[in-house]
C-alpha cells in the first residue's frame, strides 16, 4: 500500500509503517496544489495540520482510501469531500491532549504574571518590577468552553492551582462535569462569572467567530482570554478592541484565523496579549504518540485492506 506523509512525522513512525511493508513517500511543505498534483498513485495520505486536505487533492486522488491526521479535529481536511468519495478520514485525538492542557495552563500563568512582557523588557537591559505586577490565579474562576477531553484536564490542573472551575459545553453529559466537581452553565453566565476564560472547541461553521464583540462585550471586566483551540473561533479585530479599551485585560493566544499571520498581526503589537506559533500539540512526547497513533491506524488499515482483497 503506498503511503504519502505530507506533514513532518517522527522518524520512529516512518520506520514502522516501512517494517509493516508500506511503501511510504515523504514530502513535507508542499502547497495544495502540489499535493494534488503527485496525489494520484497514493491509497493513503497522512497529514498533520501543515497539508489543507482542500477538495481539488481529494478530486485528484485517484487510488485514495485513507487519510490520517496526526493530531486533534479535521479542520484542515475537507471530510464531507472525502465522505462523498468513499474516503475513510481518521485522526489522533488522545494524542496530545496532556500536551495542549499542559500549553493552556503555561499561557495562563504567562498571561497572569506577564512573564513574556517582563522578559523582554529584561533584555533591553530595563529592571522595571512594578510595570509587570501580576495576579494570582488562587482563588480566581476559570471558565472552561468545551469540556471534551481536553477541557476537562485543563480543569484537573486549574484546581490544583485552587482555582474555581466552572464549564459550558452543549455536547458533555453532566455526569462528567459531576465527577469532576464542574459547574455546567450557559456561555453568557460563564463569561459573566470568569476571571479567565479558556476555549477547547473545535472550528465549525457554529463555532466561528463565536466569541464575537457582543459576546466578549459580556466578559467580566478586568478577565483575561485564551485561546489554544482553533483560529476563527475568536473575532480576532473584535478582540484587540475590547483589549485597547481595556475591558478584557489579556489575552493568550495559540492560534490565528489565518496560519501564519500575514505581517505584524494587530493583535501582536498590543502590550497585553502574548503569542505563540500555533504550539498547543508541539512537545516531543506528544508528537510522537500522534505519529504512533496514526502509523498504528495505516498500518491497520493496511491489514484490513490486505484481507478484503484475499
Amino acid at each position: 500500500m503506498k503511503v504519502l506523509v505530507s506533514d513532518p512525522l517522527a522518524q520512529s513512525c516512518i520506520d514502522e509503517m516501512k517494517k509493516a511493508g508500506l511503501d511510504v513517500t515523504v514530502k513535507t511543505g508542499l502547497k495544495s496544489q502540489e499535493v494534488a498534483e503527485i496525489i494520484a498513485p497514493f491509497e493513503v495520505l497522512a497529514v498533520r495540520s501543515g497539508t489543507k486536505v482542500t477538495a481539488q487533492i481529494i478530486d485528484a486522488a485517484k487510488n485514495l482510501k485513507l487519510i490520517v491526521r496526526a493530531g486533534v479535529g479535521l479542520d484542515n481536511v475537507d471530510a464531507e469531500a472525502a465522505e462523498k468519495k468513499g474516503i475513510r478520514v481518521e485522526n489522533t485525538p488522545h494524542a496530545t491532549t496532556t500536551t495542549v492542557a499542559e500549553h493552556t495552563l503555561a499561557l495562563m500563568l504567562s498571561l497572569a504574571r506577564r512573564i513574556p512582557q517582563a522578559f523582554a523588557s529584561l533584555q533591553k537591559g530595563e529592571w522595571d518590577r512594578k510595570t509587570f505586577q501580576g495576579v494570582e490565579l488562587r482563588g480566581k474562576t476559570l471558565g472552561i468552553v468545551g469540556l471534551g477531553r481536553i477541557g476537562q484536564e485543563v480543569a484537573k490542573r486549574a484546581k490544583v492551582f485552587g482555582m474555581t472551575v466552572i464549564a459550558h459545553d452543549s455536547v458533555v453529559n453532566s455526569e462528567v462535569a459531576e465527577a469532576l466537581e464542574i459547574e455546567l452553565m450557559p456561555l453568557e453566565d460563564l463569561i459573566k462569572k470568569s476571571d479567565f476564560v479558556s476555549i477547547h472547541l473545535p472550528l465549525t461553521d457554529a463555532t466561528h467567530h463565536l466569541f464575537d464583540k457582543a459576546l466578549m462585550a459580556k466578559m467580566k471586566k478586568g478577565s483575561y482570554l485564551i485561546n489554544a483551540s482553533r483560529g476563527g473561533i475568536v473575532d480576532e479585530e473584535a478582540l484587540a478592541e475590547m483589549l485597547k479599551a481595556g475591558d478584557i485585560a489579556g489575552a493568550a493566544l495559540d492560534v490565528f484565523e489565518e496560519e501564519p499571520p500575514k505581517g505584524l498581526h494587530p493583535l501582536l503589537k498590543l502590550p497585553q496579549v502574548i503569542a505563540v506559533p500555533h504550539l498547543g500539540a508541539m512537545t516531543k512526547e506528544g508528537q510522537e504518540r500522534a505519529g504512533a497513533e496514526a502509523a498504528h491506524l495505516i498500518i491497520e488499515f493496511a491489514k484490513v485492506s490486505l484481507r478484503g482483497t484475499k
